[in-house]
């Protein structure tokens, strides 16, 4: 992952992020009693971002929280951070503390302060080996808490899921719950047999995902519809195509699930239809 971009925000000011400071009784620090969102950005451009706005929003009201800006004011933060780091591709990360207390106390206390946090990553292209050859990923029981429809900070069971993939050489680790898939750690799922299209229904399992509601769209458009249903561990073995969807990697193929192959091995002719499609529907909103 590549460092933060130098300038940042906290609470109605910018400046340099090394030199940024939280109190240490911030909720979000002691409890992560916080949510998150993150958009990204083409060539100075933020894609989707009244989507990533909305789910903001939503995550707040599920924490018992007032949206603590408007959309005019978040457009003008997140134009600014892009002016303030020079503008191109990039990822802005925005997160929401229910602020700093006087103590470390489990009851919400409404008169705080919110913490308002936000900065810049850089966000590279998608590799040439993971569009030519797809990723390798591999099934793990859920042990994430209850609601993960709140894109809560609290992520140490997706941190710990990912990093076991990782150390098996994979890209990612998709969940299920007493054998029905939910989502990956990073990612939503789709998966395709017999020319067509499933992901699991949303649920207080799952994140509303604003890239893998766009992947809906586009399927549709392209006359081929996803269909919502539980989706099994058995039936990710027998899938023709898997495709993965999130805010910085988009839309990728899934080639290798638990080391087998998925379908033929190779990145599958449904997703570079909808890739295709994803792509031209992102130089037409950059463009625009």
């Amino acid at each position: 992952m590549a460092a933060a971009l130098p300038i940042a925000y906290l609470n109605g000011e910018f400046g340099a992020i090394n030199g940024l400071r939280i109190p240490v009784l911030d909720r979000g620090f002691l409890f992560g009693d916080a949510v998150y969102e993150v958009v990204p950005v083409y060539h100075g451009a933020p894609f989707r971002n009244h989507q990533h706005y909305q789910r903001l929003s939503r995550s707040l009201q599920q924490i018992q929280m007032t949206a603590v800006m408007d959309y005019a004011a978040w457009e003008a933060l997140v134009k600014q951070l892009i002016e303030r780091n020079g503008g191109g591709t990039m990822a802005i990360y925005a997160q929401i503390s229910r602020g700093a207390d006087n103590g470390r106390n489990h009851i919400i206390n409404n008169d705080l302060a919110p913490t308002v946090f936000a900065m810049a990553t850089p966000m590279t292209n998608r590799s040439q080996e993971a569009l030519s050859r797809g990723l390798r990923v591999v099934t793990r029981e859920d042990t994430r808490w209850g609601r993960c429809d709140i894109k809560s900070t609290s992520l140490l069971a997706n941190i710990l899921l990912y990093s076991e993939a990782n150390a098996l050489d994979a890209q990612e680790c998709l969940l299920h719950r007493n054998g029905i898939l939910t989502e990956g750690s990073t990612s939503s799922v789709f998966v395709v047999r017999d020319g067509k299209v499933y992901a699991p229904p949303y649920s207080c399992g799952i994140l509303p995902g604003t890239t893998r509601d766009l992947v809906a769209e586009l399927c549709e458009a392209n006359n081929t519809p996803v269909n919502l249903a539980q989706i099994t561990v058995e039936d990710l073995g027998l899938a023709d195509e898997i495709w993965l969807a999130s805010s910085t990697r988009e839309l990728l193929p899934v080639t290798r699930l638990d080391q087998a192959p998925v379908g033929d091995g190779h990145p599958g002719p449904l997703w570079r239809v909808i890739d295709s499609a994803f792509q031209r529907y992102k130089a037409e909103q950059i463009s625009g």
